[in-house]
């Protein structure tokens, strides 16, 4: 990993221009002092993250492109200040709403935790450059986090969670969608022209399998451009992998 962002940082700078080729991997094995598969497990990560490309028989290819200051990436777990940090724009948080309850059986099933999982609910506002542009509606499990306030809500919760608490955050599921703009959203939100919003809901687990956080984060539409990296499976390929899983099965 210290590999892998050591040469995220260069191309991000721009040491490594794009279009251009990355040092050999001779070159890095010396530079690094590793093995030569430690040197491809970090290439394979830049390749996975859309930083860079393989071209057999030439090198490594830097592939990166900037993208817009308010864009987004999937694939990755950021907090809203981590974002615009990375993006180099001005933000704030302010919460508007900061309660206890419990998952009744509507919540469980909206949200995926137990009926009667003790809960932190949190109306958070994010602004952008100084204009309110995301409205965040949190569910945080209690007994994960039962010093979280208000005032760290305002600030970063991942920090908090992975900083203090010490706790591994691993992966989130995220649905998108659009959704017509509700009370609240007109209410907290500088809305404009627009009567409708981005929606990313999301359930986040911890290492140990936990779900700590459902959140429906609700984007001006303005600044909702996700950015993804796919890769295309070869249609014979991702036939055999059907066959092979079928096979499994039996």
């Amino acid at each position: 990993m210290q590999i892998y962002y050591a040469l995220k940082e260069r191309i991000e700078s721009g040491a490594y221009p794009v279009g251009q080729l990355l040092p050999s991997e001779n070159t890095l094995l010396e530079e690094f002092g590793c093995s030569r598969n430690t040197v491809r497990r970090a290439v394979a990560g830049l390749v996975r993250d859309g930083y860079v490309q393989t071209r057999q028989g030439w090198g490594v290819c830097n592939i990166y492109q900037p993208i817009e200051a308010s864009a987004y990436t999937m694939g990755t777990i950021e907090s809203f200040a981590e974002t615009t940090r990375r993006t180099g724009q001005d933000s704030a948080t302010q919460v508007a709403l900061f309660t206890a309850c419990a998952a009744d059986d509507d919540l469980a099933r909206r949200t995926g935790f137990a009926p009667g999982t003790e809960l932190f609910y949190l109306q958070r506002i994010h602004t952008i450059d100084g204009i309110p542009r995301i409205l965040n509606h949190s569910y945080f499990r209690r007994d994960c986090m039962p010093g979280l306030t208000k005032e760290i809500a305002e600030g970063s919760i991942y920090r908090y969670l992975e900083q203090e608490l010490h706790m591994s955050i691993v992966t989130s599921k995220r649905t998108i969608t659009v959704e017509r703009a509700d009370a609240l959203d007109r209410r907290f939100l500088t809305l404009e022209e627009y009567n409708c919003l981005a929606v990313v809901t999301s359930q986040t687990y911890n290492s140990d399998g936990i779900l700590f956080e459902y959140t429906q984060s609700r984007h001006h539409p303005s600044i909702f451009r996700f950015q993804d990296n796919a890769v295309r499976t070869p249609a014979g390929h991702a036939d055999a992998r059907k066959r092979i899983a079928n096979h499994t099965e039996l």
